[in-house]
């Protein structure tokens, strides 16, 4: 018997980086070439906000980690939206390190070795993005005037 895979049609996708007390949220362009939205959520509120963006026909499908969590992730979503698995092995310890990238360390933190330096922040959207790349790849632009995880978190209603 021979697998059917499917694949999303035009338009955005998201990463999920899953987990049980704080899931990395991410949106694509429908180009899937730059990241529009990024945000670190309670897994609650990453849930509405995955369904509203569905409802607002802004989303072919989610890529998902295979990780933690993933399988109830997974099998919640996939009545309402097509999920992507993808491999999440070692996807933390890289989205530090594009953390880095994207956020150059200032003041005492330039100070730390590389490996030595935690950021200030939760970085699970990090993750989601490049779990996303991994599907697709190819990296994604993350510009700098990128909605902050911390911000999007208030809007979105709990």
């Amino acid at each position: 018997m021979s697998r059917v895979l499917r694949t999303p049609g035009p338009g955005p996708l998201a990463g999920l980086d899953p987990g049980r007390s704080k899931c990395g949220l991410v949106l694509t362009d429908p180009d899937r070439r730059r990241i529009v939205t990024a945000a670190v959520l309670p897994p609650e509120q990453t849930w509405q906000q995955l369904i509203r963006w569905q409802q607002d026909g802004a989303l072919a499908a989610v890529v998902l980690g295979n990780g933690t969590g993933s399988a109830a992730w997974q099998q919640r979503l996939q009545p309402a939206l097509l999920v992507l698995s993808v491999e999440e092995r070692g996807s933390t310890l890289a989205a530090r390190e594009r953390y880095w990238q994207l956020h150059p360390a200032r003041g005492w933190r330039r100070l730390l070795p590389r490996g030595l330096r935690q950021p200030p922040r939760d970085w699970d959207d990090v993750v989601a993005q490049l779990l996303l790349e991994r599907w697709l790849g190819q990296p994604l632009i993350r510009p700098p005037g990128l909605i902050e995880p911390q911000k999007l978190a208030r809007t979105v209603k709990a």
